[in-house]
């Protein structure tokens, strides 16, 4: 197991340490880039709110990204399963002939 390493998170107007796997140091740091390019845009479409507004927002958005995301995965396994049946029924009739 790699040792978890150090490194810091600026999320809004606040730093964080956190510890993270060295092969997940560039995906975390790309993920704290999106979390704070979406906070600017929606200062610039809700102005007035405070910073914890700001990131409400945009946990709302991740997460709804992320439902967006499982259900296309499942569309495709569904998709997939009929597709597969599909194949099975050709392949039992051209048996039959």
């Amino acid at each position: 197991m790699n040792e978890l390493i150090p490194i810091s998170a600026l999320i809004g107007d606040r730093t964080y340490r956190i510890k993270v796997e060295p092969t997940d140091e560039e995906a975390v740091r790309r993920r704290i880039k999106t979390i704070n390019d979406k906070i600017v845009e929606f200062k610039s479409m809700f102005a007035g709110k405070d910073m914890q507004d700001y990131i409400a927002m945009v946990l709302i958005w991740f997460a709804t990204e992320q439902m967006e995301t499982v259900n296309a995965d499942v569309e495709k396994e569904d998709l997939a399963d009929q597709l597969n049946t599909i194949e099975r029924l050709l392949d039992s009739q051209l048996a039959k002939n």
